[in-house]
């Protein structure tokens, strides 16, 4: 069974024209219903009657997303060449309607058999079309066993103070903790669908950053040249930390064996959807994390006691998860991502609790130098019972280095592989949770993969296994930035980027074409002091191309005109302070160079004369 559900604001038909003997009866006046979930619905010849329960399962999460229980089943037989026989299909369609009845919808129909025009006008959000694709053994996304387990988890919730007093999540007082709020009803809610575009997919637009690729699956994106510069310097940022900490980098494939015994167990207990590729008799999954790879490395390996902690690091790009559609939203949640996974050996947990404190320090530092604050995030620990219980004074020690609240979510035995992990989750403007960096403790996967050490006395021991990213993805770390700005702009603030990351940072404007060559001097000067530094060279007012570099969110705009040639001094927009600052080309270098940090540096991802770019869209 094929189904078409459009969320709509409402559908006409009319029956026009039998177009079969057995047709149903109907008559022939237009009908009418508003605010209603349209299914467009296709019986194939391979469908039996087992297909109606697992069709209701399908349909009843999209509804219950929607909070839509008012259903007009539409025939539609374009949505597949290989089409049960009529009989069939009328028998099938009938109880796959009076099964919907019985759940408690509010069902309409039109007639089976029918040539009838239609118009529809569907809603514009996220969620509005989904296309259901229902065989009688399977659905169209599998899930693993333990994505199956996070959705029957029964979780106790509680919020920890700096002090290490603990009360319930709900009871807690959140006056004070409008984000930490947030985050928990967004757990308890259980939902990760969006209906609506967050803010920053306007933003990455508008600013020709990112856009949606049609060529290609949802959730997998294009990126022009500005955001690829901006998404490389993260890349190489976020790697310049994890080397600096210590890791070594590695480089793993991107797909792997499904029935390699060691993966086939992982997959069970990893929650995330894969995707599946056939080749050479033998399916293949595209990996989700690096931790296949990094493992069947290390299974390889010969390591000493004397080694641990053991950190090997990789940026794969790109890992792959089949996220449910209406979790896909711009940048926030992908189906093809850019994760920096760094694992570590450790000899024991006592070791593991040790280093995850110093990594639990880098994350905060990496998420730091990207241009977040402490206030841009808030901190979740999720733990076993057990976990919980016997090691409650750690706990309390990252909540004292933490210095906030933490929200804490207690299981009451191990579901996954992992027994305890933290997360940095953003609150975006829509109220939605998204973890940027994370660890965990992981006490299963080193005997899954026969991962060892020899400790002092010879003897082959096995490791637990610390997994963390110390960013997140890398486009998360781009969504979370612009959520950011467009937050402060809510506020009736100047949207920004970071210094370090705007593609281009200065703009020079001369005042007319007679000062173009000593505005080329200029640049001149300040690109070899390592600025990021264009010319908008085009026959347009000064006004307009001022306009248009404050659109692009360009740091510092620099008019040069006569005053400016004779006294050496410029008036300088300055995008951060919001104000005009008068200052030579030096003191504008050793701003800039203050502003810059030290951080990841490169040169203009495009032509340094505005005439000479192309538009992209």
């Amino acid at each position: 069974m094929r189904i078409l559900l459009l969320h709509s604001d409402y559908i006409e038909f009319k029956a026009l024209k039998k177009e079969i003997d057995t047709a149903e009866e109907s008559n022939t006046e237009l009908n009418r219903y508003d605010d209603v979930s349209v299914l467009f619905t296709c019986l194939e010849s391979s469908d039996d009657e087992n297909i109606i329960e697992k069709s209701l399962l399908e349909i009843k999460s999209s509804l219950d997303n929607l909070n839509c229980n008012r259903i007009v089943v539409y025939p539609y037989s374009h949505l597949s060449d290989n089409l049960a026989n009529p009989s069939k299909a009328i028998s099938l369609l009938n109880k796959f309607k009076n099964r919907l009845i019985q759940a408690g919808n509010e069902v309409h129909s039109s007639p089976f058999g029918w040539n009838k025009s239609f118009t529809i006008s569907v809603k514009g959000h996220p969620l509005a079309e989904q296309l259901k694709i229902i065989t009688s053994d399977s659905v169209e996304i599998s899930e693993s066993d333990a994505l199956k387990s996070e959705e029957r988890l029964e979780s106790k919730y509680v919020i920890m103070s700096a002090d290490g007093v603990t009360e319930s999540a709900e009871k807690f007082n959140y006056s004070s903790f409008k984000n930490l709020h947030s985050l928990q009803k967004y757990e308890l809610s259980k939902s990760r669908i969006v209906t609506s575009h967050p803010p920053h997919v306007e933003l990455m637009k508008k600013l020709s950053l990112v856009d949606y690729e049609p060529g290609s699956d949802s959730g997998n994106l294009r990126f022009y040249p500005k955001g690829r510069f901006i998404k490389s310097l993260l890349e190489r940022y976020v790697t310049s930390q994890v080397k600096r900490y210590g890791a070594l980098e590695v480089e793993t494939p991107i797909m792997y064996d499904s029935n390699h015994p060691s993966l086939a167990s992982y997959l069970n207990r990893f929650p995330a959807r894969q995707y599946i590729v056939n080749s050479d008799n033998k399916e293949l999954f595209l990996r989700f994390s690096a931790c296949f790879g990094q493992f069947l490395m290390l299974h390889d390996s010969i390591i000493s006691h004397k080694q641990l902690p053991v950190k090997l690091y990789e940026l794969t790009r790109y890992s792959f998860r089949r996220e449910k559609s209406g979790e896909l939203v711009g940048l926030r949640r992908l189906r093809a991502f850019t994760m920096p996974d760094c694992h570590a050996l450790c000899k024991d947990i006592e070791s593991s609790k040790s280093e995850l404190l110093t990594r639990f320090t880098l994350s905060r530092n990496v998420l730091d130098g990207i241009g977040f604050t402490q206030d841009d995030y808030e901190l979740a620990i999720r733990v076993t019972q057990d976990f919980y219980e016997d090691n409650i004074d750690f706990i309390k020690q990252i909540a004292n280095d933490w210095n906030k609240p933490i929200f804490i979510e207690i299981w009451p035995e191990k579901f996954f592989y992992f027994i305890f992990k933290w997360e940095f989750n953003f609150i975006d403007n829509l109220g939605k949770a998204s973890a940027l960096a994370t660890d965990q403790i992981d006490v299963e996967n080193a005997e899954r993969y026969g991962i060892t050490y020899v400790d002092e006395n010879g003897d082959k021991k096995t490791p637990i296994i610390l997994h963390n990213s110390p960013s997140g993805a890398i486009e998360r770390c781009l969504y979370a930035l612009l959520e950011k700005a467009a937050k402060i702009q809510k506020e009736g603030k100047t949207p920004t980027l970071p210094f370090w990351l705007c593609p281009s940072q200065i703009r020079v404007i001369p005042l007319s074409q007679d000062f173009h060559d000593i505005s080329l001097d200029y640049l001149e000067e300040l690109s070899n002091s390592g600025l990021r530094v264009d010319l908008d060279d085009r026959d347009l007012s000064v006004g307009k191309k001022v306009r248009e570099a404050e659109k692009e969110w360009i740091p510092f705009i620099l008019v040069v005109g006569k005053n400016e040639v004779d006294s050496k001094k410029f008036q300088v927009r300055d995008r951060y302070s919001g104000e005009m600052i008068v200052m030579s080309l030096s003191e504008l270098i050793d701003h800039c160079n203050k502003l810059s940090n030290k951080m990841i540096n490169d040169t203009l991802p495009l032509s340094k004369f505005i005439s000479d770019r192309p538009q992209f869209k």
